[in-house]
């Protein structure tokens, strides 16, 4: 099946849905601008790196999850621990190395866990996760418990040759996992121009026969359908599939300028996007 870049239309929302949605985007801003200061001041050891303008991704993403479904991400992955329900105290309590924390304060940013939540890592290793992710699937195809796993990596996994592997065997298999390229332009500090001959991440899954989608990344509802769209489609026995979302880190970066991000604050910003949205004639 062709891949196909996605339209911009968008499911009919109910106000309180919309607010929910802001409320969750806000705390993994609040929470990344926290623990960006945080580390600045010395408190938060290792790597930290901060999901912040990427929030409408798993924000709307998770809207389409059902309870038991799993999520495993790589290193960029607080925003993915709030989104499923961990515990905002548990997770900075591990970033701080305290003993409350997700790991027990010997893991830290890249490396907590929760069975209770079906969350599994934060990965440190690029591409690591995105196997990880078709075993989860593997495991739920066996137990025939109708089950999805979402498994999200970036543009600089996306070019990892485990990935591809991991394509080859979920297709084969017929695996329930969708799997999320999170293309934020950047991988660590290499831009995709620098690294990458195609940039069309989404249709890389045709050569397996993975359909996929290019989806808005800063657009929580456009990216709610997507994610319905893709679940209903490994539920139904079809195997995996492709999202492949562009959003636009704005902070806690050093590899980016303010030139360049400077267009993405002042028009596209994913967590006030969704205010206006709840002015349209679309919410009922």
């Amino acid at each position: 099946m062709a891949a196909r870049k996605s339209t911009r239309a968008k499911p009919n929302v109910s106000k309180d849905e919309l607010l929910g949605h802001y409320k969750e985007m806000l705390l993994i801003r609040r929470f990344e601008e926290k623990a960006g200061q945080l580390y600045g001041m010395g408190l938060i050891g290792g790597f930290c790196h901060l999901y912040i303008g990427q929030e409408a991704v798993v924000v709307g993403l998770e809207a389409a999850t059902e309870e038991g479904d799993k999520r495993v991400t790589s290193y960029r992955d607080h925003g993915h621990m709030l989104a499923c329900g961990m515990d905002p105290k548990g997770v900075m309590a591990e970033l701080t190395g305290r003993e409350g924390g997700y790991s027990k304060g010997k893991g830290g940013s890249m490396h907590m866990f929760s069975k209770e939540k079906h969350f599994y890592g934060g990965h440190g290793i690029v591409g690591a996760q995105v196997p990880i992710g078709a075993g989860l699937a593997f495991s739920d195809k066996y137990k025939g418990n109708d089950r999805v796993t979402f498994t999200y990596f970036g543009d600089g996994a996306a070019n990892q040759g485990q990935v591809y592997e991991a394509y080859n065997m979920a297709e084969l298999w017929m695996l329930p996992v969708v799997f999320v390229i999170e293309n934020n332009q950047y991988a660590m500090g290499t831009s995709t121009k620098r690294s990458t001959k195609s940039p069309s991440y989404w249709e890389r899954g045709a050569a397996y026969g993975i359909p996929g989608e290019e989806v808005d990344g800063m657009d929580v509802l456009a990216v709610k359908a997507a994610g319905e769209k893709a679940v209903a489609h490994c539920r139904a026995g079809k195997g995996p599939t492709f999202s492949r979302l562009k959003p636009i880190v704005t902070a806690g970066t050093p590899c980016r300028t303010r030139q360049s991000t400077g267009p993405v604050r002042k028009f596209r910003r994913c967590v006030t996007n969704v205010i206006r949205s709840s002015r349209s004639a679309r919410c009922c």
